[in-house]
């Protein structure tokens, strides 16, 4: 990833940098670092510090605490796209002996699954992981504090448990794994369980009065796939990036757009928040939002992606609390977005056609509802209403004729055209629906039948 810092305007800059340094001197934080990537190049970075002429850059290591989730469950996706496990599984069936074997993989990701939010004992995150050598010191007694399935319960313990699922699964330590089929493959070299120079120290800053001192930096040992990591901006930009398109070499675009589906189930008053699976989804003004915070005793982090924009941005400091990074880098996001809106890709024309689906081209009635059929440059299709609210959904090519939802109120359900014995097209079958090219097709088999008086008015 390259660093033209000049590709964007002078005034977003200067926009951009004019809010993280309000978002240092306000929160009163020793240094901040902030990244914007757009289309997978890093376009903007920046940092702000207490000490003149040291302000940090994009290469410098902050810890990035809670966004360690979001790897771990890059290396889980992992595991379900080899086969080598279903995330409907219970823990039990791959990780025996936890007594937390009854929640599935799923819940775990997305947490669901019931667990205790913190370790029982001495917090945590600063204590050595030394004190918690076995699961049955991170669980405790009384792992469970709900239901599993039944809400949305954020849990260090569950990415603890996806961890040592990891290292069960791969036979090697979870930093290891991480290494060889994460961080290698992306460029992430800035990217490590321990900190490597140049890097932030962590500090606690009063918060009655402008003094500080240091915080203490923990090996997190189990807990570390909850926690550990450390990065720079200019990483996780690259990691942003890599959220949005995916990357066959780690895993394919349609997981990490599963990872950014929401699967937990919302809360009263949070209608503009969810979780999906390693991911937190946020809802702004022009669209959504998915990414991770991380904070550990001297730092907090974020980062956030908007598929829209094509954007990922990334903030970094090395305080216990004070600056929000969270909504720092979604105003980040809002900051390119208003001021350079995504110039749309040149129109061009498919290169290959498949005959057949475009014949399926084109408005179809469901019922008395007219939708259209449009093929996509993937070559897959999308259906949707012709204006107005309505059902909308992409459909992807199985290669057969047939198309299988990926999106909507279709997701996972199968398209397929119904043919007469001449060839000719009868109608669309699509999760027991027959869209007609026109409405109540006499000449389909429409459930129910069709009245033989046919249309008429009233008399």
């Amino acid at each position: 990833m390259t660093t033209p810092h000049e590709e964007l305007l002078p005034s977003t800059r200067r926009s951009l940098l004019h809010r993280i340094a309000t978002a240092q001197t306000e929160g009163r934080t020793p240094s901040l670092v902030a990244a914007v990537a757009r289309d997978g190049e890093l376009v903007w970075s920046g940092g702000r510090s207490m000490v003149d002429g040291h302000a940090p850059d994009e290469n410098v290591q902050y810890r990035i605490g809670s966004i360690t989730k979001t790897f771990t469950a890059v290396l889980v996706m992992r595991l379900r796209d080899e086969g080598v496990l279903d995330l409907g599984d219970p823990l039990e069936k791959h990780l025996p002996g936890t007594g937390a074997g009854e929640v599935t993989i799923a819940e775990l990701l997305s947490h669901t699954g019931g667990l205790a939010a913190e370790t029982p004992g001495a917090w945590w995150e600063r204590t050595p992981g030394s004190t918690r050598p076995e699961l049955a010191d991170v669980l405790g007694q009384d792992p469970f504090k709900h239901p599993s399935g039944r809400r949305f319960h954020y849990s260090n313990p569950g990415y603890t448990l996806l961890g040592s699922l990891v290292e069960a699964l791969r036979g090697a330590p979870w930093e290891e794994v991480l290494r060889g089929e994460v961080l290698d493959p992306l460029g992430l070299s800035r990217t490590s369980a321990q900190p490597q120079a140049p890097h932030a120290g962590g500090f606690a800053v009063h918060p009655w009065a402008d003094v500080m001192m240091p915080e203490p930096v923990e090996d997190l040992g189990l807990m570390a796939p909850a926690g550990q990591l450390w990065s720079t901006a200019a990483d996780l930009a690259r990691f942003g990036t890599f959220l949005l398109k995916g990357d066959d070499r780690v895993l394919c675009g349609e997981s990490v757009r599963e990872m950014r589906t929401p699967s937990a189930p919302l809360q009263a008053g949070e209608w503009d928040r969810a979780y999906g699976l390693g991911l937190d989804l946020l809802r702004w003004e022009k669209g959504s939002l998915a990414g991770h915070g991380g904070s550990l005793p001297g730092f907090v982090a974020a980062l956030w992606v908007s598929e829209a924009d094509g954007l990922a941005t990334v903030a970094l400091a090395n305080c216990t609390s004070g600056p929000q990074v969270a909504a720092l880098a979604v105003d980040l996001v809002k900051i390119v977005a208003d001021a350079e809106p995504r110039i749309p890709e040149p129109w061009r024309p498919l290169t290959e056609v498949d005959e057949r689906a475009l014949e399926l081209t084109g408005p179809w009635y469901w019922g008395t509802q007219v939708l259209a059929l449009r093929l996509t440059a993937d070559g897959g299709v999308e259906v949707g209403p012709l204006s107005g609210a309505g059902r909308q959904a992409r459909f992807r090519s199985n290669g057969d004729g047939t198309w299988t939802g990926l999106n909507g109120y279709y997701a996972g359900e199968l398209l397929r055209a119904v043919r007469r014995v001449d060839g000719s097209v009868s109608h669309l079958d699509l999760g027991s629906f027959v869209f007609t090219r026109t409405p109540y097709d006499e000449g389909a088999p429409v459930p129910g039948g069709v009245d033989p008086q046919g249309w008429r008015g009233f008399p």
